[in-house]
């Protein structure tokens, strides 16, 4: 199996961050704003994005929510090479800066869409920084596109 890792710093504080990965209206600010469901450990959150009338997201369940330190999630629905994977936020306070170390383990493989996703995660968890610095991220449907994919 292999994994999508990065690590980004944003000058605010580690509850801010947490904040942001945990509860619907913080994810909304820079992953999708079309964001709903239970953010509360055992519940299920909703992404949704715009693009073909096939493509729908993804629905996580929330494994573990500890304050400022971790939040994990477990793929349930989404793309088929999404499912059973987990998405994992590490956080922690370094001085001035909230450090989020990410992973989405457990891809079968490293296929083509895996360097897709490995980009807009990067492109997402830069307007998390953003947001946090600033107050505005760049959520979809105003995020980056990286390729013919979105």
């Amino acid at each position: 199996m292999v994994d999508i890792l990065h690590r980004i710093g944003a000058t605010a504080p580690v509850a801010d961050a947490y904040a942001a990965v945990s509860t619907l209206d913080g994810l909304s600010r820079w992953w999708t704003e079309d964001t709903t469901g239970d953010p509360s450990v055992g519940g299920v959150v909703r992404f949704r994005f715009e693009g073909p009338p096939d493509s729908k997201g993804f629905d996580m369940r929330v494994l573990e929510s500890r304050p400022d330190e971790l939040v994990r999630w477990k793929v349930l629905d989404g793309e088929p090479e999404w499912l059973g994977t987990e998405i994992r936020f590490d956080l922690k306070q370094e001085g001035e800066h909230a450090i989020v170390l990410f992973q989405h383990a457990g891809w079968k493989e490293p296929v083509e869409f895996m360097y897709h996703c490995s980009s807009k995660w990067a492109v997402f968890l830069m307007s998390l920084k953003k947001m946090l610095e600033t107050g505005t991220g760049d959520p979809a449907p105003r995020d980056v596109w990286v390729s013919n994919w979105h």
